[in-house]
């Protein structure tokens, strides 16, 4: 039977180097975003697309029944949804907070809640990865809002993952530092701000989705049937180490 996958967030730049490496790797995808004209951009007619937004209870089940609708049942979620909100605690709106609660917290919670029922209901094991930030593990000025944000969700991988074991589910994370992605323009969108990023890690550079894209395939992949509950940090040594001084 084939591998089939579920990826949310696809439009994104990390959702699309998943989906291709996934693809290439033979699994059968199913690729949600609420822009169905970005999904349309991003794939032509491959894949089955959903457009839904998922950080409501009801449009994360309403991707899942859709899947069903089709004779498609994802066992594999890959959970790339998210966004960047910058500012100190003292300045960022409630809005801006809100919107980033929604966009990398809220979403997770109910994406991740509709596929595990539907592989319960299907008597199924499966796995999961969901993307945190280096920002949770370790304090990074004006990143207040994320942090909290990426911090519930590694507490959710944590407790899913305790939940869940005996079922056969499986629920990682990854936590990558900044990676050239859209979703990063607004960071390292001149020469300056990116070269000012790039120096911060202890090894210096700014992340590919693709390289993370190859550690969340694998953490879906049965080579990963052992791995359950983990945080895997690619970070370039950012939340771990301390730099070089010079």
């Amino acid at each position: 039977m084939k591998k089939t996958a579920l990826i949310t967030g696809a439009a994104g730049g990390l959702g699309r180097a998943l989906a291709g490496r996934l693809a290439a790797d033979g699994w059968q995808l199913v690729v949600t975003s609420r822009d169905g004209e970005r999904l349309r951009h991003a794939y032509g007619d491959q894949h089955l697309q959903i457009v839904a937004d998922c950080s409501t209870a009801e449009g994360s089940r309403r991707i899942l029944e859709i899947a069903k609708a089709e004779q498609v049942l994802p066992t594999a979620l890959a959970h790339c949804v998210g966004n960047i909100r910058l500012g100190a605690l003292h300045r960022i709106s409630e809005a801006d907070f809100m919107d980033c609660l929604n966009a990398n917290l809220i979403s997770a919670f109910h994406t991740l809640a509709a596929f595990i029922s539907a592989l319960r209901e299907a008597r199924l094991p499966g796995a999961a990865v969901l993307v945190s930030s280096a920002a949770a593990r370790i304090g990074t000025p004006n990143h207040e809002a994320v942090a909290a944000a990426k911090a519930g969700l590694e507490g959710l991988v944590r407790g899913a993952a305790a939940s869940y074991a005996s079922a056969g589910i499986r629920v990682n994370a990854v936590a990558p530092g900044i990676m050239d992605t859209p979703a990063a323009t607004g960071i390292i969108g001149s020469e300056t701000a990116r070269s000012a990023a790039a120096r911060q890690y202890p090894l210096p550079g700014i992340g590919s989705p693709d390289e993370l894209a190859d550690l969340m395939a694998w953490l879906l992949a049965e080579q990963a049937a052992r791995v359950t509950g983990q945080v895997w940090a690619m970070d370039a040594g950012f939340s771990t180490i301390r730099p070089l001084v010079k």
